[in-house]
């Protein structure tokens, strides 16, 4: 099962005793006694959740395994990276095109960041940190011009995140959601076709082709679209629930709570951002 973030889409925490990608095979010697050795599945540690889904096995006796107060820890770290970088750009770039400028940069700065870690084997703090300082910049000047138009529109997408954030994990946490293979791939070709539409929105929008943003525009149409990104953000974070729960479960080494955290925070990062649009249309409309 692949998530949404680039940092989870090519890898997965393994059954083993390591870290290892999807198409990994578990260790020979760990086949005796795993009652998932001969499920065709097996190579693939998220994708038994079709088959037996609802008992994972128990990670190995160590201290040096991922927990979920590691991944707390590494998320507080990780956001508070990001409102940091938020709170000074807001108070120390004025709105201009200066600091428009600047934001993009920052973003661009960011991305890199973000593909970097995404394509090393192992996480990198320096790398993850660097990303959120960068996207924390980005957001601030982001925010800072939404809410010099529609004053408050920040603290409404920040408690809107947070409604949307801690409803899915209430669901998720209660089986409402069930989390299979079949569940991922429905959802991933959703998102995979979102994404194509947007992007040959972009492109008919910078070349004249679509007025007022096309189908991202400040209308009801434009909030129709902030909807549907939401919910993919919500689905996202289900998988990535889903990855930290297992790798906990199948003993994933204690240091990949940085790549669970940068996952995370790619994630609300998308839900904060759809927010914002969300937000400014709707009191636009008003």
């Amino acid at each position: 099962m692949r998530s949404s973030n680039p940092v989870f889409s090519r890898r997965g925490f393994s059954r083993d005793n390591g870290y290892a990608g999807f198409n990994t095979a578990p260790q020979a010697g760990y086949a005796q006694g795993n009652p998932y050795a001969q499920n065709p599945y097996a190579q693939n540690p998220y994708a038994q959740a079709d088959v037996q889904y609802g008992a994972p096995p128990q990670a190995p006796a160590t201290t040096d395994r991922m927990t979920m107060d590691d991944v707390v820890v590494r998320s507080a770290i990780t956001l508070g990276t990001v409102a940091v970088g938020a709170v000074l750009a807001w108070a120390l770039l004025p709105v201009s095109g200066t600091s428009y400028g600047l934001a993009v940069g920052a973003a661009l700065i960011a991305f890199v960041l973000a593909m970097v870690q995404s394509f090393k084997r192992t996480p990198s703090p320096a790398l993850i940190l660097g990303y959120a300082a960068f996207e924390g910049v980005f957001l601030g000047v982001f925010s800072e011009m939404y809410n010099s138009r529609w004053s408050g529109a920040p603290f409404q997408a920040v408690l809107g995140t947070m409604a949307v954030s801690g409803a899915t994990l209430l669901i998720y946490k209660a089986g409402w959601i069930r989390v299979t293979a079949r569940y991922a791939r429905i959802g991933l070709a959703i998102a995979m076709a979102f994404l194509v539409v947007m992007a040959v929105n972009l492109l008919l929008v910078v070349f004249g082709v679509a007025d007022d943003g096309g189908l991202r525009s400040f209308g009801p149409l434009g909030a129709l679209v902030g909807i549907i990104a939401i919910v993919l953000g919500a689905f996202f974070l289900t998988l990535d629930f889903k990855q930290i729960e297992d790798g906990i479960a199948y003993g994933a080494p204690r240091s990949e709570s940085w790549l669970a955290a940068f996952g995370l925070t790619m994630t609300l990062v998308w839900i904060y951002v759809e927010m914002l649009r969300l937000v400014a249309i709707f009191s636009s409309n008003d």
